[in-house]
């Protein structure tokens, strides 16, 4: 305390000024806080929402250019993005493809001697009589083709999206509904019905095993494929290799099954072609990968996919792998107690009334070819029918193309 009262007052005034100094102060924290506040209340949200209508915008933007020039997507499994849609085929006045016939198998195929168990299978050899005998027994398929006639029909319901449809009567080789069945589509993930099939005829024992490689699943995380779920150096056995390859569509298992048999994806992809010639319908249908990944050089139509089909179907064990609703791999280091994995396509349809019974199926989807799928079912005579569906806009509305398709012409067959 001073001792003067001039000394006193300057003190005072110093006091005061101290206390100004330090109230203005809090009153700039203040403000600055309440300007936080507001920005963090207020304005940063306010831009958020605005960032996030925007994005939605220019997603929704790109998504209705992508449909309306058919370019961009994949699927989550198993097919990549396309530069340019797939033109279409050449087509007599019928509607049939031009210059497609039956070819003979090549000479010098080879079936593996000794003893052949319930579930081994062999390829085609030049004895036709040994050829109708493995025939008769299942272990091989044959060429089918189906024609059109007078009572084909070109009618759907009118909630039927799918732009290309082919259904097949397989009692009588016949299609029984048709729309632009002969067009060229990019199969995507139905190509693993073929995968199947090739594995099938060169496949001699199941139990045999195959370890996954670290190039197998970078194939699979390069380009988005869906997966079965195998990690790189797990064992696994050709069974679960097959059964991986239909059910959840797994690109690890049907890359691991095409190098089992051949080696590469690329020898196998030539077994695949191979066994498109022998089903005559190489002049109409070309692959480049055992998964269905977009090529603008791999491309069937739906009647060519419908005959793929008609063969899988005469193979037992491509029927029993394509039939399965579930499925649970083997035992391995690590998954111990196996991975469980399932045919949602056959799950999703069975308690539909589709006028039958859809007992196989294979669905796919590009954005090229929308979501497809083939399937077999049976009506109350157990009559079979194969329908081959593509470009439908979802895979729900995908699967209840086919029910209103089968609900429409299997039980008006059946009645």
């Amino acid at each position: 305390m001073p001792d003067n009262r001039y000394d006193y007052d300057r003190y005072e005034e110093h006091r005061r000024r101290q206390m100004r100094e330090r109230r203005a102060k809090q009153r700039r924290k203040r403000r600055i806080r309440k300007r936080i506040k507001w920005l963090l209340t207020r304005i940063i949200p306010f831009c958020l929402v605005v960032l996030l209508i925007f994005g939605l915008i220019i997603f929704g933007i790109v998504k209705l250019i992508g449909l309306i020039t058919g370019k961009g997507g994949n699927e989550k499994g198993n097919d990549k993005v396309a530069e340019e849609s797939l033109s279409g085929n050449e087509f007599d006045q019928m509607g049939q493809p031009m210059n497609s016939q039956a070819l003979e198998a090549a000479a010098g195929q080879f079936i593996e001697t000794g003893d052949v168990s319930e579930n081994d299978m062999v390829i085609r050899t030049s004895d036709p009589a040994s050829d109708a005998l493995l025939q008769s027994q299942g272990k091989i398929s044959q060429a089918h083709t189906a024609t059109t006639d007078e009572n084909t029909s070109s009618s759907f319901p009118e909630k039927v999206i799918s732009s290309q449809i082919c259904l097949v009567d397989m009692k009588n080789n016949r299609i029984v509904a048709n729309r632009d069945c002969y067009q060229r589509v990019n199969p995507a993930s139905m190509t693993k019905v073929l995968t199947l099939l090739v594995a099938a005829e060169h496949i001699q024992n199941l139990d045999d095993t195959f370890t996954i490689t670290i190039d197998i699943t970078d194939y699979v995380y390069k380009n988005d494929c869906s997966a079965v779920g195998f990690t790189e150096n797990e064992t696994v056995t050709i069974r679960d290799l097959m059964y991986g390859t239909i059910l959840p569509s797994g690109g690890d298992a049907a890359v691991g099954l095409a190098t089992y048999v051949a080696g590469s994806q690329e020898a196998f992809v030539e077994l695949m072609n191979a066994k498109l010639e022998e089903l005559g319908l190489s002049e109409s249908a070309h692959f480049t990968n055992c998964v269905g990944l977009y090529d603008p050089n791999h491309y069937c139509s739906a009647y060519d996919m419908a005959m793929i089909m008609y063969a899988a179907m005469d193979n037992e064990l491509c029927r029993e792998i394509l039939s399965a609703h579930t499925y649970t791999t083997s035992v391995t280091r690590e998954h111990p107690n196996g991975i469980e994995i399932s045919n949602w396509f056959l799950r999703r349809i069975e308690d539909k009334d589709s006028g039958g019974e859809v007992v196989c199926a294979k669905t796919g989807y590009v954005a090229q070819s929308g979501n497809c799928a083939v399937s077999y079912a049976t009506n109350g005579n157990q009559d079979g029918y194969i329908l081959v569906t593509c470009n439908s806009s979802s895979n729900w509305r995908c699967i209840y193309d086919h029910v209103d398709i089968y609900k429409q012409y299997i039980s008006k067959e059946f009645l």
